[in-house]
């Protein structure tokens, strides 16, 4: 019994750290692949029970947004993404990932939607907190964003 709980938890590790780097390997290809964005979304739907997981969830779709033909639908789409992308940052505001996601996303997304307020709040926690960034492919994507 004792061993089915450690190799679960292991195995259960192993899948989310997984799951964690494919998100982030995704994370710019989905800007121009639309079916990576989806395939994205639909991964997350089923598994954003963490704040960092919720983040990218929000992160995807408002990505998906500009994959989407219908004003209307890309405007609902980007304020899903927004919201759920905004529920994580006050589950977990500390989180670097997090705050890296709608550092991106605010600095991409286009003017008159009006989702940029936190950008240089964002910025100043990015620059300050990179230093304690473990993963190496996280750290760069900040840095090449910073820039």
């Amino acid at each position: 019994m004792k061993l089915n709980i450690i190799a679960f938890l292991f195995f259960g590790m192993v899948a989310f750290g997984q799951t964690l780097n494919e998100l982030r390997s995704n994370y710019t290809k989905a800007v121009n692949d639309k079916s990576v964005c989806e395939q994205m979304i639909k991964q997350l739907e089923n598994n954003h029970k963490t704040p960092l997981y919720q983040a990218y969830l929000g992160a995807y779709q408002t990505i998906w947004a500009n994959h989407v033909i219908n004003p209307i639908s890309k405007l609902n789409t980007f304020k899903k993404g927004k919201n759920n992308l905004e529920n994580a940052i006050q589950l977990d505001q500390n989180l670097v990932e997090i705050r890296f996601l709608r550092y991106s996303i605010q600095k991409n997304a286009p003017q008159f939607l009006g989702y940029s307020k936190q950008l240089n709040e964002d910025e100043t926690f990015l620059r300050n907190h990179l230093k304690n960034v473990q993963s190496p492919e996280l750290s760069n994507a900040i840095k090449s964003i910073l820039k």
